[in-house]
């Protein structure tokens, strides 16, 4: 890799140990890619932020790391295994809790904002199109490449710190525009209706193409909710960072759309929530927030919940910034006030919850993946209303 002049100097530690170790990373992986150099970016979005994840070790190496590491562009934390401010309804111990809150102190010490959210384009990290960036969390990867534009691979969390700690990131992948275009035209005759049928749809895409990215035809409206929930369903079950949708995603006019034709029918999205929902009728939780909610989720929640009471546990994960605005609107007094919970700071996905539930309703197919695989639920996937429906009446009826 070409290493600029300034970049030989901060190998060689005359910026330091915090800088000079963060450089070799970013060379390792450059190394592995075959970048042929770094190049500066605009934010980072950091993930592995977990202790449920990092443990004592993760904990340590960032204690040791923070000591002269500071970031020097925009950065931005994904979110962590306990709301501090609930743990204790959460399930979760003091020890634990404390913990997390270290981790969340280390990197706050490093100057990273302590956004703690799976979607840092609703709390002011938002890239242009064009801007090269380095963010981890899976489903934010996949929305800042298509629906913003931006440009970025999938970090992992030591790699996006890296990258925050030097400002660059090796060039490949995502940040070359030759390896973002379409290869197969994916034709929808089918409707979607609803974000839920937005993350079968990423489902739906991994059987019929695997890893080739996608040009979907048949979207002509797609908000943030729908669009939050198709980035997260093709990150997780193709593990692609990119999509397009003509007239929706920032690119689509960049590229020749496929000449390779796919479709996909009622039949393909009936098949897609059989596979998304397994048989069971007591309902532990019902979880909305995968990925964060937005205002406007807030908003229809509250609208199904005024004036009635749950009879299960109903969790809405989002960021404490989305809280904020909720509440001066009075979503969360109403919602509340039926007996939900609005958790901020985390997610059912990272949190410490394996054994403390067995069934799981949620309107998000990649939280129907983690909280499988990860928590060992059992889980159906359904609409919102269907999922407040099921809090309501506390089980699950067809």
């Amino acid at each position: 890799m070409y290493l600029s002049k300034e970049e030989e100097r901060i190998l060689n530690g005359e910026f330091g140990e915090g800088k000079r170790k963060a450089l070799e990373i970013l060379l390792a992986i450059g190394k592995i890619y075959d970048a042929d150099r770094l190049m500066p970016i605009k934010s980072a979005h950091i993930s592995g932020v977990s202790y449920n994840n990092i443990g004592d070790a993760g904990l340590d190496f960032l204690r040791e790391f923070s000591v002269e590491a500071k970031v020097s562009v925009k950065a931005t934390l994904n979110p962590g295994g306990v709301d501090p401010s609930r743990w204790q309804e959460m399930g979760i111990d003091e020890d634990f809790t404390r913990k997390q809150m270290e981790v969340v102190n280390v990197f706050r010490r490093m100057g990273v904002e302590t956004t703690l959210t799976c979607t840092p384009y609703l709390v002011g990290n938002t890239p242009s199109k064009g801007d090269h960036i380095a963010w981890g969390e899976s489903s934010a990867v996949a929305y800042a490449n298509s629906v913003l534009g931006a440009m970025t691979n999938r970090e992992s969390g030591i790699s996006a710190l890296a990258a925050a700690i030097i400002g660059k990131t090796p060039r490949y992948g995502m940040h070359v525009k030759e390896e973002r275009v379409p290869k197969v035209r994916v034709k929808l005759k089918v409707k979607l209706r609803e974000p839920s049928d937005f993350g079968a749809l990423g489902y739906i895409i991994s059987k019929k193409i695997g890893g080739e990215v996608p040009w979907i035809e048949g979207i002509k409206n797609a908000g943030i909710e729908e669009l939050k929930m198709l980035s997260a369903s093709i990150a997780t079950y193709t593990g692609l960072p990119i999509f397009h949708i003509p007239g929706i995603t920032a690119e689509w006019r960049d590229f020749d759309v496929p000449r390779e034709v796919v479709e996909i029918d009622d039949i393909d999205m009936k098949d897609a929530y059989e596979y998304l929902s397994e048989s069971f009728d007591g309902i532990d939780l019902v979880w909305i927030g995968c990925p964060h909610t937005t205002v406007e989720e807030l908003r229809k929640i509250a609208r199904l919940l005024e004036g009635k009471s749950v009879k299960t546990e109903l969790w809405i994960t989002t960021s404490r910034r989305v809280r904020q605005e909720a509440e001066k609107l009075g979503y969360i007094r109403i919602i509340g006030g039926a007996g939900a919970k609005v958790i901020c700071d985390t997610c059912v996905v990272v949190a410490p919850l394996k054994g403390k539930f067995k069934t799981l309703v949620t309107n998000s197919a990649k939280a129907c993946y983690y909280c499988r695989g990860v928590n060992n639920f059992m889980v159906k996937v359904a609409n919102l209303e269907k999922c407040i429906e099921a809090a309501l009446k506390g089980i699950w009826i067809e």
